[in-house]
């Protein structure tokens, strides 16, 4: 079943399983994506750029800092898509 969705609706369905307080490490959720779907990969890492990139540009998805993806409906309205940049001006100040 899973292998007939799309890697970024899979990456939502697994966010949503996991909760709202459960945001996942990128390359753990990308992984869970991977073995999900049985994907043949020959280059992690150009896999999990691939994947990571149709993720960051869905709006279904929030950074939630340190490399930690969650949901965009897990976020007040005020936070959502700027969570991670207020939190980078933060670290530079």
């Amino acid at each position: 079943m899973e292998e007939n969705i799309s890697e970024v609706d899979l990456a939502y369905q697994i966010l949503s399983a996991a909760g709202k307080d459960n945001p996942i490490y990128f390359k753990n959720l990308i992984r869970q994506v991977i073995e999900k779907k049985n994907i043949a990969v020959q280059n992690e890492a150009v896999t999990i750029s691939e994947i990571y990139t149709m993720i960051n540009m869905d709006s279904r998805f929030q950074h939630a800092g340190d490399g930690f993806w969650g949901l965009t409906d897990w976020y007040p309205p005020e936070t959502k898509r700027s969570r991670a940049t207020t939190k980078t001006a933060a670290k530079t100040s």
